[in-house]
């Protein structure tokens, strides 16, 4: 079981001082930091969740654009919201998005709430976005524990448990809450948080840390004991399963043929190019999901190129081929072409198959 103790109140005010003084040099100017808008920080952290901040910044702006404030994205239809999501992935937390959205209307009058237990009876909201929110928009003394911010106090106080165990989980939470800045205190408590952050996604890296030019590293136990590279310890990891697939390319003018899947399931609501997985070698007989078999009689064609793509523990290869027959027209087959194609919420592999498609033959991924 991970042990450490609580931070004396000179160590805090310590690391106060050091941190604070090193992110208002070295801060990033990002869209989020120059609004206290409780609403698109709200939406800024969600959708950084497992993405790069390089590829949140034009999706946030496009997202506040089509949905400037929670009634906007709380009437907004689903299909819509999936489409602006479009390309990101984990297109749950889109959904729960929508659904909170849709409850803060319901039950705060529109108002995003500045109570911790409002936040997380929300749908998709934990504890890390409840205390991005309620810190940074609204000056709350409220933790949070990222990846970033757990690679960082892992390494400062030398947590020895692996990421993602109760023990270390239990320990980050402990010494966050410890940290925090106090309401009204020098340093703003959201200031904090997003400095832990930042420090971790530049500084405090995964691989090769910069602990040369690291703030905090005269306080850091990892690096005074000369393990930087092992903690924090990794978590186990689900072996990555080999998936290949065959997509199939129809098109009818400029338009192509689409299919969406169904609910339940991965990526419900999202619309895919006719996909069949390859097992062993060998073509299966039925469409992957197969519940659109009966509407669709398709002949493979040339080859227009291979292409890779990662979902969760998934690693997958997919040829992308031509291919001509008929489709019969139903409410989960559909033709697409233009301004529809544009604003479809597709899937992220079909993206990367349409760009091939445009970028011409090509015989590697």
């Amino acid at each position: 079981m991970t042990r450490t103790r609580t931070p004396a109140a000179a160590e805090r005010a310590s690391l106060h001082r050091a941190l604070g003084s090193w992110f208002r040099d070295a801060r990033r100017d990002l869209p989020w930091r120059r609004t206290r808008d409780p609403y698109a920080i709200w939406i800024s952290e969600v959708l950084l969740q497992q993405t790069r901040v390089e590829t949140v910044v034009p999706y946030y702006r496009r997202f506040l654009e089509r949905f400037p404030d929670v009634t906007a994205l709380a009437t907004a239809s689903e299909g819509d919201v999936l489409a602006a999501w479009s390309g990101l992935g984990y297109y749950s937390r889109a959904r729960a998005l929508r659904a909170a959205a849709q409850a803060v209307v319901e039950r705060h009058a529109g108002r995003l709430p500045e109570r911790r237990a409002d936040w997380l009876a929300l749908p998709g909201v934990g504890p890390y976005t409840a205390g991005a929110v309620l810190s940074i928009a609204f000056g709350r003394s409220e933790p949070l524990v990222d990846g970033n911010v757990a690679r960082v106090l892992a390494r400062l106080f030398a947590l020895a448990a692996p990421l993602g165990s109760a023990g270390f989980t239990r320990a980050a939470w402990a010494l966050a809450d410890a940290l925090v800045p106090a309401e009204g205190a020098k340093l703003d408590p959201g200031q904090w948080n997003q400095a832990l952050m930042e420090l971790g996604a530049r500084v405090c890296t995964a691989r090769a840390p910069r602990c040369l030019v690291c703030p905090l590293s005269r306080r850091c136990r990892a690096l005074a004991t000369g393990r930087t590279e092992e903690l924090p310890r990794p978590k186990t990891r689900r072996a990555a399963v080999a998936v290949r697939l065959e997509m199939l390319l129809a098109r009818r003018g400029e338009r192509v043929l689409l299919v969406q899947r169904p609910a339940p399931g991965r990526m419900a609501g999202l619309w895919e190019l006719p996909t069949r997985e390859v097992a062993n070698g060998a073509r299966a007989s039925g469409l992957w999901p197969p519940a659109h078999e009966p509407a669709l009689a398709l002949e493979p064609l040339e080859l227009v190129g291979e292409l890779a793509h990662a979902i969760t523990h998934h690693r997958i290869r997919a040829e992308l081929r031509h291919a001509r027959g008929r489709a019969r027209s139903t409410a989960a087959t559909r033709w697409m072409g233009g301004e529809e194609l544009a604003g479809a919420p597709l899937t992220g592999l079909t993206r990367k198959a349409l760009a091939l498609a445009r970028a011409g033959p090509r015989g590697g991924a």
